[in-house]
């Protein structure tokens, strides 16, 4: 019934222009406003739809990944615009780096947050 469909995500945010600043500005991602929400659009193509929530409460899990060619280049590009990774004790490193990929546990990711709480994340596959 829906394999064809056009599906796309959505998520909340508490406010539309700082969301939009963040995510077309800080990470670079084409952001387009249309009445009183934003359209991410994707390097897959994909769409996500950023609506603002008066109640909005950020996700607990990682809600959006970006997978970058060299992760330590991503973080310092990121650190550069203000951009604060996440620091798990005993997972990751210094940098806010989870390094999965030196033990055979995953793709080396770190994890940052959108200015409404939401977490995201970059990775670097092998």
């Amino acid at each position: 019934m829906f394999k064809d469909s056009k599906a796309f995500s959505g998520f909340s945010v508490d406010d539309i222009a700082k969301a939009k600043a963040f995510y077309s500005e800080t990470l670079g991602v084409q952001a387009e406003e249309a009445n009183g929400a934003l359209m991410l659009h994707l390097g897959t193509g994909a769409l996500v739809y950023v609506y603002a929530k008066d109640s909005h409460v950020p996700a607990t899990y990682t809600m959006l990944n970006f997978p970058v060619d060299n992760i330590d280049q991503a973080v310092d590009v990121l650190t550069s615009k203000g951009v604060t990774f996440e620091r798990y004790e005993g997972l990751t490193d210094e940098r806010g780096v989870a390094r999965g990929l030196a033990n055979n546990q995953g793709p080396d990711i770190a994890w940052f947050t959108d200015p409404a709480g939401n977490i995201l994340s970059i990775l670097q596959e092998s």
